[in-house]
């Protein structure tokens, strides 16, 4: 049974404007998500991964190393975390958990932002940044073309994309102000306190 369907934009193509225009939104989520998705719907059919979720789809093509397959999953599971990750309400300072955290895991949020924006910019070609769990502490990380950290034993918290199709229209080249722009209007940190909720995350040394 085919379980894989395309995730739902969870607001309307244009409620990132001014900072994402609805022209973006609507090629990265109609074109790339989507062919993504189409893509791996036509590769596991008929296959052992037809039925499996994304996150398990992930873990097998990993084990067996069907690069085809975990490259598309990861890209269909990471737009779907990426559309979370932005909110028309975003951009607000972080609170309760999710605060403490990255005040103990980076000393400040200033501090977070800085090293966020850095690896963003320092990143060379197609990938992704990641705010991931790692132990006690936040960290930043990024990861080359499709990969992830979901199916380790980090905890994906938030990501950006860093793909040019997810700026150019909007940003051209300047990936900077791209990152600024997340940073300032747009990063979801209910979506990032949820991903903690249920996570027991010993206070660290």
């Amino acid at each position: 049974m085919m379980t894989i369907t395309q995730s739902t934009l969870p607001y309307d193509y244009d409620a990132l404007e001014p900072y994402v225009s609805a022209e973006t939104l609507r090629y990265h989520y109609d074109k790339h998500h989507r062919g993504y998705v189409d893509k791996l719907i036509k590769l596991v059919e008929g296959t052992p991964y037809a039925g499996l979720s994304l996150e398990d789809m992930v873990t097998r093509a990993r084990e067996n190393a069907d690069i085809d397959i975990l490259n598309n999953a990861l890209q269909a599971w990471n737009h779907a975390f990426l559309w979370e990750s932005m909110s028309p309400n975003g951009g607000s300072v972080p609170e309760g958990r999710i605060k403490d955290l990255i005040e103990e895991s980076f000393g400040d949020l200033q501090t977070f932002r800085d090293r966020f924006r850095e690896a963003a910019l320092s990143h060379f070609g197609s990938g992704w940044v990641w705010l991931v769990l790692d132990g006690p502490r936040l960290r930043i990380m990024t990861t080359v073309n499709a990969d992830a950290p979901l199916g380790t034993h980090m905890l994906p918290v938030l990501t950006l994309d860093v793909w040019e199709h997810a700026y150019y229209i909007d940003y051209r080249n300047e990936r900077a102000r791209y990152v600024e722009t997340f940073l300032d209007k747009l990063v979801n940190w209910k979506f990032a306190a949820a991903n903690l909720s249920n996570v027991n995350v010993r206070k660290a040394a």
